[in-house]
């Protein structure tokens, strides 16, 4: 039996425990610092910012159990193995009533800790960037009222996007004004789609019949990548599309010249509707 055996229990706790805290006060600078800053969805709009900081947070509380849990493995490992050459069970160990006691009261504290933290984030620092809040959002930001209206259309297998601020025009194309408040009204007109634009922090279902209200503010000029994110039929990959946050100059050259191009198709179109049911109905299921 290894001479270790022999040691006070304390020795080795205190032993895990320094050595866990050195590599903590190491570790967790390094990764908000340097790795926190990489995180998704990045800092586009408002609302990706904030889930940014959000999993900033969370990966700075959860290095540290992580580490704790490997530092005692590798411990363990190293000074508690039999190092003669006698094949020997060590003695059995039955429980640590402090160890277990400390263990439940600090994973309690964490996961409650978490839990308050994080429905505050949702509910606040989201503003409303999440969906399937129907038509009336229960975290709405600052100035939503008077968003500007974009709506997102989903269909078998393509996004389209209708601006009913300007004449109601269709297009494939999604642009959207920098730093103005814009409420994405998500529906389909077939089966249930999810937009997902990735780098603004946004994902609202896509609900025939019903019309999905999700905000966001892109502070940032660029392009950002759109997905559907619900699996709704075997060319469902192929929803994939790039979106646009350009000056209010560009946006407004932008929208005069989508207008003309689609001014003679505009006929065609179905009346503007907040929300659209599939021809047959049965299609949506």
């Amino acid at each position: 039996m290894s001479s270790v055996a022999g040691q006070p229990g304390s020795r080795h706790a205190l032993s895990i425990v320094l050595i866990w805290l050195v590599l903590s006060a190491i570790a967790d600078p390094l990764l908000v610092l340097v790795l926190g800053p990489h995180l998704p969805p990045g800092r586009m709009s408002a609302e990706a910012g904030s889930q940014t900081d959000a999993n900033t947070v969370l990966l700075a509380v959860v290095a540290p159990i992580v580490l704790l849990v490997l530092v005692y493995f590798v411990y363990a490992l190293v000074v508690f193995r039999e190092r003669s050459e006698a094949i020997v069970d060590g003695p059995p160990i039955r429980g640590n009533n402090p160890a277990q006691t400390t263990w439940v009261l600090a994973t309690s504290v964490v996961v409650l800790v978490l839990a308050v933290w994080g429905s505050y984030t949702l509910v606040e620092s989201a503003r409303g960037a999440g969906g399937g809040q129907g038509p009336s959002p229960v975290a709405k930001p600052k100035g939503g009222k008077k968003g500007y209206p974009i709506q997102v259309i989903g269909q078998q297998w393509e996004w389209t996007f209708r601006y009913p601020a300007n004449g109601g025009f269709e297009t494939r194309q999604l642009y959207l004004p920098i730093n103005r408040v814009i409420a994405f009204h998500v529906t389909s007109i077939d089966v249930t789609h999810s937009f997902w634009a990735y780098e603004l922090g946004v994902k609202a279902d896509a609900v025939p019949g019903v019309d999905n209200v999700a905000y966001v503010t892109a502070r940032d000029p660029g392009t950002f990548h759109i997905r559907c994110a619900e699996l709704c039929g075997i060319w469902h990959a192929h929803m994939a599309r790039l979106g646009h946050v350009v000056g209010d100059q560009a946006f407004t050259a932008w929208i005069k010249t989508e207008r003309r191009l689609s001014a003679a198709g505009r006929s065609d179109l179905p009346p503007y509707s907040r929300a659209y049911f599939p021809a047959p109905k049965h299609r949506a299921g």
